[in-house]
């Protein structure tokens, strides 16, 4: 209908709102942000102050906004604001939320309640966590995040091999060592203190925001604090929407994002997918005569043999077929991905025939 604006055009993009975050979440537009990253209050219900051995005062978390009357008002408070950014999710988006001991079993719980499908749990392990000075429990090193898509059945944004470029080319496991924030990372308030208790480390953000989204996706988060998420996004060529309620939160986080530059280079944060890319049959490969009829491809340690045959199958011994139905036939295996266990010979040095499809790949995209 002429005159109709997408969801897009009345978003606050790269903008912190004030207010309380489900009244804000309530007022903004259905399917309009590609990710959501939570840090909840935690609910610690901290009875008294803890000192260090040393008799002085740990710097923990007593603010206001961290209290609740009972467990009672906590999970109904729970169940509303993620409600909330559940309406506000893409059908292909992802929601990140992050807590400790304190809440996140009855998050996660909530997070199933409303149909959310977990994908993974995920531990941030401390290096350089806070001991336990009254030496009453095991010192609590760890935070957990659930991630979670909107349903058990629709797609979802992972860019996988980037997580595994970023792990020394190591599929990336859901335990990360990640120290806490400190240093000159730390904002510090007026007073010289912690502007924030639970400031979370850049690192954390970059992480999720990498795995979760592409340049120019939208990113949420309805507990902006000092503004960690925006940052983080800004610096990755994405774009945010922060809720936050407290004054002194905002005017920091404001401070902090006005002095982040825009990213330059697009190009450069993108993190293309392989599921992305154009699917080229093997027998492409041949077709074009990167790999020729009778060709041997072979497996690791040379173990096991195959030849090309002209319509794009291969013929071992005993087997014949697909890259793949071959290669998980030799194995003894119910599966395998031809394209990672094949490899063929180029000028007296071994090549994975996965090389050859991106080479496939890249002369279909040149242009003319």
């Amino acid at each position: 209908m002429a005159g109709t604006k997408k969801n897009s055009d009345l978003l606050p993009i790269n903008q912190i709102l004030a207010g309380e975050c489900i009244d804000v979440m309530r007022c903004l537009p259905e399917k309009c942000v590609d990710m959501i990253f939570a840090d909840p209050p935690y609910n610690l219900q901290l009875g008294g102050d803890l000192h260090r051995p040393n008799n002085s005062r740990v710097d923990g978390v007593d603010a206001e906004w961290d209290k609740f009357d009972s467990l009672k008002v906590y999970d109904s408070f729970t169940r509303d604001w993620l409600a909330a950014a559940r309406r506000l999710l893409k059908d292909d988006g992802t929601i990140w939320v992050i807590g400790s001991y304190h809440n996140i079993f009855r998050v996660g719980a909530v997070l199933q309640d409303l149909d959310f499908w977990v994908l993974n749990d995920v531990v941030w392990v401390k290096t350089n966590p806070m001991p336990n000075f009254r030496g009453t429990r095991f010192t609590n090193a760890h935070e957990t995040l659930v991630w979670c898509s909107k349903s058990k059945d629709e797609r979802y944004k992972f860019n996988y091999e980037a997580m595994k470029s970023l792990n020394d080319d190591l599929q990336m496991r859901s335990d990360w060592l990640i120290p806490l924030c400190t240093g000159a990372e730390r904002i510090k308030g007026k007073d010289g203190g912690k502007a924030h208790p639970t400031q979370k480390p850049e690192a954390l953000l970059h992480r999720v925001i990498l795995a979760s989204t592409q340049p120019d996706d939208v990113v949420l988060d309805p507990f902006f604090g000092t503004g960690t998420t925006g940052a983080v996004a800004k610096k990755l060529g994405r774009r945010y929407i922060g809720i936050e309620r407290e004054a002194e939160y905002r005017r920091v986080a404001e401070k902090r994002l006005a002095g982040i530059s825009e990213t330059p280079d697009l190009e450069l944060m993108d993190t293309p997918s392989k599921r992305r890319e154009p699917r080229i049959p093997f027998g492409q490969l041949v077709e074009n005569g990167l790999v020729r009829p009778g060709d041997i491809l072979f497996g690791p340690g040379k173990r096991w043999t195959a030849k090309v045959r002209a319509d794009g199958s291969i013929i071992s011994a005993h087997h014949r077929g697909s890259i793949h139905q071959v290669g998980a036939a030799v194995q003894g295996a119910p599966s395998c991905n031809g394209w990672t266990f094949w490899m063929t010979e180029k000028a007296g040095k071994a090549i994975p025939i996965d090389l050859l499809r991106q080479q496939m790949r890249a002369e279909l995209a040149a242009p003319g």
